[in-house]
């Protein structure tokens, strides 16, 4: 029977002979990752089963990253017991200053690789589908079973093919092609099913960019996205990690439930407005929108290649006056390669704050919640009423250079008015 490759992955992962969409199996894990939120809620459920031990614990990964520094001393509580249940169950934990927003820093330190299935206790652990795993976030109960046991009950999802083609021209990233799906499919548009990207225009994205996409797969509704392993998979990879991996790929005749079809160089800078994922529209329809707030960062766009496209558009310019901007890099490495090409020199020359690894202002926890009546650009996943703190708030989400070119100018504008188009 011909299958696609997220039911390879899962076939591969389960006590099953054959699959197919609708279909219900207990899969096994590679890894099972929570944070300082959803850590302490899953242990209490492990509690409540009488499981006092990890099925593994060379392949748990807890990760300090939500309330990042600590805002209170609620949220401290909550990293001290996700730091000490690590240290009694002898588990891998990445504490402050040590690690980083947890989806970059899984796939960074090589706890991903192609074929993978890994949970999370965060609904963007579909990010690891960027290398080619089956990335799934989980409720707490759910965690709490997968950490005790290492399985999971997984409904096996249709698929929804995205095709890519061409490549993308003047200032359109990673963020634009994942809005671009969205505005066609809607954020339901994909429940029960996976995305997966595929075509010459998916394998011309770095791996950064392929985060980028994957991450906002669970805004579609999708279980997670796909990017099947390629050799631009395979040189990311090499150095990064030792475990063998193979190159799983959909059967030509496996069947899906819809298929899109993109070209690249149709794709022009987008933006979703408030209060939804899905409300995408050109950025040239909403230029002129005063921004009081610029976020950049987050698990999917806090990488070097954000903070670069960021720096090239705020270099040698100034932070306008009616704006302030908050910069992330995603984890402690990519803060340091920051700093060493100049970059984090560029955001403090011109007026931005730059601050730790962390989750804080892109789910409304700290480190940059705007104000009632405020305007923010963001290049994070969500921003729905109340996302970054403030019911009052307007948030727009987009990538990098748009939200930097916003920062300049104090309202949305496109970023060609400032610098000149790189080379796609």
């Amino acid at each position: 029977m011909a299958h696609t490759l997220a039911e390879k992955i899962l076939l591969n992962h389960a006590e099953v002979d054959d699959l197919a969409p609708g279909d219900t199996v207990m899969v096994r894990v590679d890894a099972v990752m929570a944070n300082d939120v959803s850590g302490p809620l899953a242990f209490r459920q492990m509690e409540k089963m009488g499981a006092e031990r990890v099925f593994d614990p060379e392949k748990v990964i807890m990760v300090a990253d939500h309330f990042v520094p600590a805002k209170d001393a609620r949220s401290a509580a909550l990293q001290k017991r996700l730091k000490e249940w690590s240290q009694q169950q002898g588990v891998v934990y990445y504490d402050q200053g040590r690690g980083g927003i947890e989806h970059t820093l899984l796939v960074e330190e090589g706890w991903v690789v192609p074929g993978d299935v890994i949970v999370g206790g965060d609904s963007h652990a579909c990010t690891y589908g960027a290398l080619g795993a089956f990335g799934s976030g989980l409720g707490s109960t759910d965690i709490a079973a997968a950490l005790a046991f290492g399985e999971f009950w997984q409904p096996v999802p249709e698929t929804i093919r995205v095709h890519f083609s061409g490549r993308k021209t003047g200032f359109v990233s990673g963020k634009d092609l994942i809005l671009a799906v969205i505005a066609e499919i809607g954020v339901a548009g994909a429940t029960g099913a996976v995305l997966e990207f595929v075509g010459d225009g998916a394998g011309s994205l770095s791996i950064d960019e392929r985060l980028a996409v994957a991450n906002m797969a669970v805004e579609a509704g999708a279980e997670t996205g796909l990017f099947p392993a390629d050799e631009e998979t395979r040189s990311y990879l090499a150095g990064r990690v030792d475990r063998e991996w193979s190159e799983l790929r959909s059967d030509d005749d496996a069947p899906v439930s819809r298929e899109l079809h993109i070209d690249l160089a149709d794709v022009e800078p987008l933006v979703a407005a408030p209060h939804s994922p899905g409300n995408v529209v050109p950025l040239a329809d909403v230029t002129g929108t005063h921004v009081e707030q610029v976020y950049i960062g987050n698990c999917a766009n806090g990488t070097i290649t954000d903070l670069r496209q960021a720096a090239a558009v705020l270099r040698g310019r100034k932070v306008h006056p009616r704006s302030r901007v908050v910069v992330v890099p995603a984890t402690q490495a990519i803060y340091r390669q920051a700093m060493a090409e100049n970059l984090l020199d560029a955001f403090v020359e011109a007026g931005a704050m730059v601050s730790t690894p962390t989750c804080g202002a892109c789910f409304g926890g700290g480190m940059g919640v705007p104000a009632s009546g405020e305007t923010a650009v963001a290049t994070t996943n969500r921003n729905f009423r109340g996302r970054m703190g403030s019911a009052g708030a307007q948030v727009y989400l987009s990538n990098a250079y748009v939200a930097a070119a916003a920062a300049v100018a104090g309202e949305l504008i496109d970023p060609g008015e400032l610098i000149e188009a790189p080379p796609q």
